[in-house]
């Protein structure tokens, strides 16, 4: 802090220097075809340093110039000090390099640019936090068993021959992300997480590629579900795949629908969390879909939303986006989003907005990123709950009410994608995995495949007539400009008025010409 730079206004003074170290030991086994094909340890450490020039109200990652500040490289593996001090010095030198031409570029944007509309600081004050530093992670599992384990559960898809991939994964990580600032930030955020996914695909005779995947997740391999019901969800994961090769293509269809509590999870990670960041808020590119509306209503009186990344579990249930202190040292905190369907704030990193000045705790990132406001564990609430049963009962009234020959039920959802920026339409898209037609007449539901929900965010966040009695989760990870990060999405089943679907991409490709082997034709070759 004192030596780098001359401290004048071509060479300034850092302001502020923080080292974030990410400390993991990871152990993978992966099987398909109900055969090993990977089964490794692997220990990685990397550094991202963050170097910032100027002065809090305006510094070097000012406008498109944020990744300025960021310094990554990897550490070594062993505990040497003086091959870690050294690391540090070569990657905090050009560091300062780096930030040192953003300031330059910034200020000289700043002299032929138009006033911004947003002239909030670029950092936050904020008071510096201090943990007990852990020792580093030690990971000490036995993968013979998990080799087994995920062998037999690959096995089993080769019963299904229209299955002609799949893949299951099992993960377990401990991981210590470390985090020192020149404010006097010291913390550290010890993490362990297992997890298995499954997943499988097939193909239609259309052309068209069929997808359905399960992830588990738990604080320990211990905690995972034990292998008759891994054994159970694989089976009903491969006939629903033969099940929806046989299913008929829809079309494109606009009237009422139920999403499940993981479909529901999805649909409000997507169409609502990514629009409450608090970057999305500032910026000539962003569109600031509710940046103006703080205080005004945006969801169904009967709804509230919160982001609570302190929460570990639920019902007994891990959540993937627990953390207990952000990756710019601030501890997480539970923020109240919508309270009976009025905005009250956004998800805050260090990046100021005019509405909101401080941290939150969401600065979260990937390593190698910088971080910005992210969601850790959105949880949705509902004063408006009812019985599934009578959810469904709901959905064909309201299909009769609007002429429609039946609703849709949207089962499982696998991901999406919002468009926040200006240039784009603010609009949105999700991936159903399995839809079935809920037809007024009495005949029973029908599987169909082929479709994407896509949509304008108000105008399907206010379409929300009534919700479930029970949660569900959706564990998984979240890309965005600050890299990936896991999260977790927590509602119930809701019924909506309007959802507007459209025709999933069809694919050209053919089924596989010839038959898969017989499950044992390879059975003692050498």
């Amino acid at each position: 802090m004192s030596s780098l730079g001359k401290g004048d206004d071509k060479e300034p003074k850092p302001y502020f220097l923080s080292y974030a170290v990410s400390d993991a030991i990871a152990a993978t086994v992966s099987a398909q075809y109900g055969a090993v094909v990977n089964s490794v340890q692997s220990h990685i450490r990397n550094v991202d340093i963050q170097v910032r020039l100027g002065s809090p109200a305006q510094d070097n990652t000012h406008g498109d110039h944020r990744t300025s500040a960021l310094t990554s490289m990897p550490l070594p593996l062993t505990d040497d000090s003086t091959a870690i001090s050294r690391s540090l010095w070569y990657a905090t030198n050009r560091g300062y390099a780096r930030a040192l031409d953003g300031y330059l570029k910034v200020k000289t944007e700043q002299q032929v640019r138009a006033k911004e509309e947003d002239t909030s600081a670029d950092f936050s004050s904020e008071q510096p936090q201090t943990s007990k530093l852990l020792a580093g992670p030690s990971l000490n599992i036995d993968r013979t068993p998990w080799e087994q384990r995920v062998r037999e559960l690959s096995h089993i898809f080769s019963q299904y021959p229209d299955v002609f991939g799949d893949m299951v994964q099992f993960q377990v990580t401990d991981e210590t992300d470390y985090f020192v600032s020149s404010e006097g930030s010291r913390t550290a955020t010890p993490g362990h997480v297992a997890r298995l996914v499954i997943m499988a695909h097939s193909r239609a005779a259309d052309g068209m590629d069929l997808v359905r995947a399960e992830t588990f997740e738990a604080d320990s391999p211990a905690h995972l579900p034990d292998q008759k019901v891994l054994a159970e969800k694989t089976n009903a994961m491969g006939k629903s795949l033969e099940a929806l090769r046989e299913a008929p293509v829809t079309q494109p269809f606009n009237g009422p629908a139920i999403l499940s509590g993981r479909a529901s999870a999805v649909f409000f990670h997507e169409v609502l969390g990514h629009r409450l960041e608090g970057q999305r808020q500032r910026g000539d590119e962003e569109g600031q879909t509710f940046t103006k509306l703080l205080g005004k209503q945006i969801l169904p009186t009967f709804l509230s939303v919160a982001d609570d990344p302190t929460l570990a579990s639920l019902n007994g249930h891990a959540l993937s986006g627990h953390f207990e202190f952000d990756d710019e040292g601030e501890p997480a905190r539970r923020v109240d989003l919508i309270k009976n369907g009025v905005l009250q704030t956004f998800l805050m990193s260090r990046l100021p907005v005019a509405s909101v000045q401080q941290s939150n705790g969401h600065g979260r990132a990937e390593v190698g990123h910088m971080p910005t406001g992210r969601q850790g564990n959105l949880i949705v609430t509902s004063s408006k709950a009812v019985p599934e049963s009578e959810l469904r009962a709901m959905l064909i009234a309201e299909a009769k009410r609007q002429n429609k020959p039946y609703g849709l039920y949207f089962e499982d959802i696998s991901s999406g994608f919002a468009l926040t920026t200006r240039n784009s339409p603010q609009a949105f898209q999700v991936i159903p995995l399995v839809v079935y037609r809920v037809y007024v007449d009495g005949r029973p539901d029908e599987l169909v495949r082929g479709v994407n929900i896509v949509g304008t965010p108000q105008a399907a966040l206010n379409s929300i007539l009534a919700t479930g009695d029970k949660q569900d989760i959706f564990n998984g990870v979240c890309g965005a400009e600050s890299g990936s990060v896991a999260v977790s999405a927590v509602a119930p089943a809701m019924l909506v008025s309007q959802i507007e679907t459209q025709r999933q991409r069809q694919g050209n490709a053919r089924p596989p010409i010839l038959p898969p082997p017989p499950p044992d034709s390879g059975k003692g070759a050498k």
